[in-house]
């Protein structure tokens, strides 16, 4: 993915002025940030939801201006905020956003129990949604995020407010799609997650980029890399005051 000079504003609002990055195939990006940084328009743009009013991106060689069609059959989205229907099975979810993506029913039936399987969840693929714990209810919205093979995920807070079990099964399952290739987008508010998971960070705030590079690079820029921790980065660019 290459994003270049990214602009979006909302009446006098500037949300997002110029931003501007790369993210290398099989690479796990951190895109973080205090509320009202910009990430979220941000994300929005990039998964062609908003137009910006200046500036590109491209994604697997497709200018998100010019063939939006074409990124998005490129891209999973797992968003923040659960996109599940309740009164339905796991599987049956699976297979209609599967075929929401253009598969058909053999092929959404295949890869909806393969994407249950790996998050744990195969045993439970004809249980109602509404009965799920809220980290199985995740990791079901990680499932449906992977639906048509995307290149590129974007990854919304996927961990928020789950159990630690369920947090590990999905910080092992996006290492093992970094693994087979996958490039992957991640927004988090818990440091030590972009720590674990991510090859390089970007920080925003006030709609700009105010730092990029790998945690280790950022943490050595204030400390020594073993003491200091990217929350201690994060603090000391972005500030203590409270963000509502």
């Amino acid at each position: 993915m290459i994003v270049e000079d990214l602009h979006k504003s909302f009446n006098e609002y500037k949300a997002v002025n110029g931003v501007s990055f790369t993210i290398d195939k099989g690479e796990i990006f951190g895109l973080l940030g205090p509320n009202g940084a910009g990430k979220t328009t941000t994300i929005r743009i990039l998964s062609t939801v908003l137009w910006p009013e200046q500036g590109d991106f491209t994604i697997g060689g497709y200018s998100g201006r010019n063939n939006p069609d074409d990124v998005r059959r490129l891209i999973g989205i797992c968003p923040q905020e659960l996109a599940l229907y309740a009164d339905l099975s796991a599987l049956d979810n699976l297979v209609f956003f599967g075929r929401m993506v253009g598969q058909n029913g053999k092929e959404a039936r295949t890869q909806a129990m393969a994407n249950l399987e790996l998050m744990g969840l195969a045993e439970r693929a004809r249980g109602k949604v509404e009965k799920f714990s809220g980290g199985m209810k995740r990791r079901v919205n990680l499932a449906i995020a992977l639906m048509g093979h995307p290149q590129l995920l974007f990854l919304d807070e996927p961990t928020v407010g789950i159990d630690p079990q369920s947090r590990n099964n999905i910080y092992e399952t996006i290492n093992g799609l970094r693994g087979q290739g996958m490039t992957i987008l991640y927004t988090t508010h818990y440091m030590e997650e972009a720590d674990r998971l991510c090859n390089r960070v970007a920080i925003m705030d006030g709609g700009q980029i105010i730092a990029m590079d790998t945690p280790y690079q950022l943490r050595s820029r204030i400390g020594p890399p073993d003491k200091v921790t990217l929350e201690d980065v994060f603090l000391k660019l972005t500030g203590r005051s409270l963000r509502d």
